[in-house]
């Protein structure tokens, strides 16, 4: 299995700059690169990635997406003088030329192939393309947007070519729409293309009506674009987490691709001057750490826009370092999104519910004008990370003072995120019998024998004590558990002969050492009560039973019925476990592999690598000793050694669905992020 995360970055591509006082191109400046690639070393992450050479792209890959014609307008440019530079860079929009920028260019669209070949031969898992200039909005004849050659979609093509791919997923979170990709495969059912951008009615540059959510494709494509348009600023993490995981995670899972391309444009971050919204750079660690779930782990980003540059820096940093493998800061602010966004997503999903499986059942219709019902934006808005966005109007006027206190702001907000990495990733407590199937990374528990951990046994049943054998693994499960509060690990497992017990105990082990919120997803049949009054545990239960409770804000069971040949529960796990877990914002996670679990190891694989996002990434998994076949997997899983394949996306089952409409309509008001594909109610919004 591939291990590793490429960085491709060469100097050379800062040389391409703007000669003359152009107001519109001037904030595509050399030292965006150059700033990130001085912050990649002061994070000393450079060193742990793999450096990939630089080579330019041939004229036969450029011509995979460009005409010939253009080609040999841009080749002229490497001998034109500043006058005619700048009289051809009139012939298109917001783009500008220098004698280098030939030459730039095409190391650019090397740059993002030698990613490709990289990835696809297993030389590494995944990793990042600095580049510049940008891609994601030139075409096949026109430089457009600071846009030379389209970087990502020639890698697309080459990838098709060279690898015989069917299946490529693009996603493009600039936030700018990349009209320049959706034009290039707007036919085409090999690739989906992704695209969120600030659109504002069409008022936003490049305001081009097929830059809309109804423009899902032409011909054989239909569906497989995807247009989120974000009609107000002020955008942030939890507005950007619900699109995801209510619009492409879904489709994407569907999809099925065996290569994720990412347009990586940090525009779409805080402070900056052309987005206007409010993401803080861990978001873009979890966006990552979504997408490195499909396709087997094979992820390529490729740089495109992002103008301020420590915001640009810090983002690109928090990639790295999700791609890497390290812990996922918790995201900052409330997890609600807005009302905007909200209506973006719904409609998206109703113009793309004829198209895919995971839509069908779905109440997905239209919803309009539910942001200018609520209150409109003034001259400024309070984001979610507590700072003050101003309005574009009056951006303009203070847009130094923006940098400024954006500058101030990621100071502070970066020194309280960035998470030292443990010495050990994984620790586990298995019987020996079994640890053969374990990878050779992780560190075998073996137990503390300390006064508080017993206390903790014995106050549930002091008859454990007289069990060796349930004693011992008891204290196992709890020192692993111990080691992941305490921050000595990242994450943990433990096989256990009575899971529900084990499970209670692990709960009150958090309770003890304060631990404020932990979230609990039990899959099989659980015999324990819990106390779930207070908040400091949510639970949620997976079983083929019928409730015996009614469902709580703390208390939620879903009655799933699950086909072990096939995997309906990503409609579960995107839909609603993902949209509460992320409201929640859990210190911990526990997931119980309980009795009689249904889920099987597709489910169960899924479930626990996509809540690894969660609570800087600690988590303990409970194994009742009956499914011991899914210990390896969960293990590499935990490990990062690979990405599972989580099986065909199957069609879900009627009752499955309308269970999952029921919870969402009833907890929407306590879980915001479910409003994303529930039937929203303005007046209780």
């Amino acid at each position: 299995m591939a291990s590793g995360t490429a960085l491709v970055y060469d100097e050379e591509m800062t040389s391409h700059k703007l000669l003359w006082d152009d107001p519109i191109c001037n904030i595509e400046v050399p030292e965006r690169l150059s700033s990130c690639f001085e912050q990649l070393l002061h994070y000393n992450l450079v060193e742990r990635c793999i450096t990939l050479p630089v080579r330019e792209g041939t004229e036969d890959e450029i011509m995979l997406v460009h005409s010939l014609d253009y080609l040999e307008v841009v080749k002229r440019t490497q001998v034109m003088m500043e006058e005619e530079l700048k009289k051809t860079s009139a012939d298109y929009d917001s783009v500008y030329f220098h004698p280098t920028t030939y030459r730039c260019a095409k190391l650019a669209v090397g740059a993002a192939l030698e990613l490709v070949d990289a990835v696809m031969s297993g030389k590494t898992r995944n990793g990042m393309a600095l580049v510049r200039p940008p891609g994601h909005h030139s075409q096949r004849n026109a430089a457009n947007g600071f846009c030379i050659f389209n970087n990502v979609a020639i890698a697309a093509k080459y990838a098709q070519r060279k690898y015989g791919l069917q299946r490529v997923l693009i996603v493009d979170w600039d936030v700018h729409h990349g009209q320049g990709i959706q034009y290039q495969f707007d036919e085409d059912p090999s690739v989906l293309y992704f695209s969120w951008h600030r659109f504002e009615h069409q008022q936003f540059w490049p305001s081009l009506s097929e830059s809309n959510y109804d423009a899902v494709g032409q011909g054989k494509g239909r569906g497989f674009n995807i247009n989120v348009p974000w009609n107000k600023v002020g955008m942030g993490n939890s507005d950007y987490i619900a699109v995801f995981l209510h619009v492409l995670l879904p489709l994407a899972f569907e999809f099925d691709p065996e290569l994720v391309l990412v347009s990586a444009g940090y525009d779409s971050g805080i402070g900056d001057p052309e987005g206007h919204m409010s993401a803080t750079p861990e978001c873009f660690s979890h966006l990552t750490n979504f997408l490195m779930r499909l396709a087997k782990g094979k992820l390529c980003l490729v740089l495109e826009g992002g103008y301020h540059l420590r915001s640009l820096s810090e983002s690109v940093c928090m990639t790295i370092k999700t791609l890497l493998g390290d812990p996922l800061p918790c995201l900052s602010g409330a997890m609600a999104p807005c009302l905007s966004a909200v209506e973006s997503i719904h409609n998206v999903r109703a113009a793309h519910k004829p198209y895919w499986k995971c839509l069908k059942y779905e109440d997905s219709s239209p919803l309009q004008d539910l942001s200018t019902r609520s209150n409109q934006m003034g001259d400024t808005e309070t984001t979610s990370t507590g700072t003050q966005l101003l309005s574009p109007q009056v951006a303009g006027k203070a847009n130094s003072e923006e940098v400024v206190r954006t500058d101030r702001f990621l100071e502070l907000h970066m020194k309280n995120i960035m998470l030292p990495r443990p010495p050990v990733k994984t620790v586990v407590a298995v019987d020996e019998n079994d640890s053969h199937m374990l990878p050779a990374s992780v560190q075998t528990e073996k137990g503390m024998d300390t006064k508080e951990l017993k206390s903790t046994i014995s106050g549930f049943d002091a008859e454990l004590v007289k069990e060796e054998k349930i004693f011992k693994s008891l204290m196992n499960m709890l020192a692993v558990l111990d080691k992941i509060i305490k921050k000595e690990v990242t994450n943990g497992l433990a096989v256990s002969s009575i899971a529900s017990l084990s499970c209670a105990i692990a709960l009150k082990h958090c309770n003890n050492l304060k631990v404020p919120k932990v979230l609990c997803v039990f899959a099989g049949d659980r015999d324990m009560k819990i106390d779930l009054d207070d908040g400091k545990v949510l639970l949620i239960n997976i079983s083929t039973k019928q409730p015996e409770e009614t469902n709580t804000k703390y208390n939620i069971s879903l009655n799933w019925k699950e086909d072990v040949e096939t995997n309906n529960f990503f409609s579960a796990v995107l839909g609603f476990i993902l949209p509460v877990a992320y409201s929640y914002q859990p210190d911990l996670t526990v997931v119980v592999a309980g009795p009689n679990q249904s889920l099987g190891k597709n489910g169960i694989s899924l479930l626990v690598s996509l809540l690894q996002g969660l609570a800087q990434s600690q988590i303990l998994v409970l194994i009742q000793e009956t499914e011991v076949t899914l210990l390896q997997d969960i293990a590499k899983t935990l490990v990062g050694d690979f990405t599972p394949y989580f099986g065909t996306h199957a069609p879900v089952l009627r009752q499955n669905i309308q269970m999952l409409k029921e919870l969402r309509q009833q907890l929407q008001q306590e879980w915001k992020m479910l409003q994303c594909s529930a039937k929203v109610s303005i007046a209780e919004r």
